[in-house]
């Protein structure tokens, strides 16, 4: 069979999205904080835009808040700057027109916003204050090695306790055993076990440097001088028992009444089983509310946020320099180019804003029991339900509602959060599943300590108050609220 090389052509069709659709669908996803910096990277990139002050400005001056250009704006489908024969469109004055009317009607659109712009000087004020009382947390790898410089260490034991501290996790657990810090650092495994006791023994956080769980809790009774305890003989001689909570297995393997086993237990308990949590790195989330959600005159209202993002504006400087006769055509067509992008802005952050206010209403409409009474009455609730009734597609409400967080009577809630799936009822209605996980807590809650509810005995109270579930839905329930099995939860 010969081999050998041929040159054929092939058609098919590929949809993909266009720059422009990605770049609005990105501002649609982007949460406060994010869209804030995508303005500024806008701002920096295009020399046409620029940031308004926030006082309200003569109408003259072509100012444009950043929350973006009228939806239904007339020209809106004729900005490719190109007329109807596809020859570049060289009305300047026309152009300049388009732009003055488009920033009345968007002055008209923002002073109806409920939520007042706040004074920008307030703002930078309080901004400068946060970032000023921002301080650098100590990691516990520079917590362990500040105790290694003050420590009285030869220079041999030193540079072996750096080597352990450096294979500290951040729980706190060695994660190196002795033979390789042999290995690592050349010196004998007696020098080795010696520097390691030490930092067992002396340094903070107790607990710090162990090798296991039960190491862990052992060195923290060990340094509060219980070793004589009932709690360090149950860690020593019977962790497997301890692991499955057989408190009765316990007590006959000790020799001590049920009650004092219990007891200790429940000391064991108060032992911190990871002792670099106080020194955890993770940093915590900030979240800036988008909208409002509150009740005015009987009926919910939903008040966009609008002073957090800048307001950008096409500068008045560019006009003039587009309108003067001396342009260059470059330069006339660089100028077009970037108005048109910053046009495409303006409409695309409006475009969000008016997609935002349209489904949070659509919520809002749907949950009002919810934002009345709370979780007990949040009602089942679907991306899809929602998108057909905003006349959306799904993945559209998806993004607009991810990352966007709203102030409420319920507190600071997650948008997506009040998306749930729904369980049906003895009378036809439909539960949403964070109602029936908040049952499940009340109950498990309520529970005789000595007699918890079993899994079965929970499908029963369930079925009681006329919510039909099986069995292993109610168990993942229960395992997504943290809640133990009964037999690990029963006091005895």
């Amino acid at each position: 069979m010969s081999q050998g090389m041929d040159l054929s052509q092939q058609l098919s069709l590929q949809q993909t999205l266009a720059p422009q659709l990605q770049h609005s669908l990105a501002l649609l996803q982007a949460p406060a904080l994010e869209l804030r910096a995508l303005i500024n990277q806008e701002l920096a990139q295009n020399p046409v835009l620029e940031e308004a002050p926030a006082v309200t400005a003569d109408p003259d001056d072509g100012e444009v808040p950043s929350a973006g250009d009228r939806a239904d704006n007339p020209e809106a489908a004729s900005d490719s700057g190109e007329g109807g024969n596809g020859e570049p469109v060289d009305d300047l004055q026309a152009e300049l027109e388009r732009l003055v009317q488009m920033d009345e009607e968007w002055r008209e659109y923002f002073s109806q916003t409920q939520v007042p712009l706040r004074s920008r000087e307030v703002e930078q004020e309080k901004r400068e204050y946060m970032m000023n009382s921002l301080t650098s947390e100590t990691s516990l790898q520079e917590h362990l090695l500040d105790q290694v410089r003050l420590g009285d260490f030869s220079d041999e034991d030193r540079r072996v306790a750096e080597l352990i501290v450096g294979n500290i996790d951040d729980h706190g657990y060695l994660q190196a055993s002795v033979h390789e810090l042999v290995l690592a650092t050349g010196e004998d495994a007696d020098r080795v076990r010696r520097v390691l006791r030490y930092i067992q023994q002396n340094f903070h956080p107790p607990g710090v440097a162990a090798r296991d769980l039960r190491e862990c809790l052992m060195i923290q009774l060990e340094r509060a001088g219980r070793t004589d305890s009932l709690e360090y003989k149950i860690l020593r001689d019977h962790m497997k028992l301890l692991a499955r909570r057989r408190l009765p297995e316990l007590a006959r393997a000790t020799g001590r009444p049920l009650w004092v086993v219990q007891e200790a237990v429940e000391r064991i308990g108060q032992l911190e089983p990871r002792p670099g949590r106080a020194f955890s790195s993770g940093e915590g989330a900030y979240v800036v509310p988008e909208l409002t959600i509150e009740k005015v005159n009987g009926e919910y209202q939903v008040f966009l946020h609008n002073d957090h993002l800048p307001r950008i504006r096409i500068s008045n400087t560019y006009k003039d320099l587009l309108a003067a006769a001396r342009t260059s055509p470059e330069v006339r067509s660089y100028l077009r180019e970037k108005i048109r992008s910053g046009r495409f802005l303006i409409r695309s952050l409006h475009q969000r804003q008016e997609t935002l206010r349209r489904v949070a209403e659509e919520i809002v409409r749907r949950q009002k029991d919810f934002f009345d009474h709370g979780v007990s009455h949040l009602k089942p609730m679907t991306l899809a339900e929602v998108a057909e009734a905003v006349g959306l597609h799904e993945t559209t409400v998806s993004r607009a509602v991810s990352g966007k967080y709203a102030q409420t009577p319920q507190g600071l809630i997650e948008l997506k959060s009040l998306f749930t799936t729904g369980v049906s009822t003895e009378d036809g209605q439909r539960v949403s599943s964070r109602t029936v996980k908040e049952i499940i807590a009340d109950l498990v809650a309520h529970e005789d300590p000595h007699n918890p509810l079993s899994d079965d005995a929970l499908v029963q109270a369930l079925r009681e108050r006329g919510i039909q579930m099986a069995r292993r839905t109610v168990a993942k329930y229960r395992s997504e609220l943290n809640i133990l099995p009964s037999h690990l939860r029963r006091v005895y």
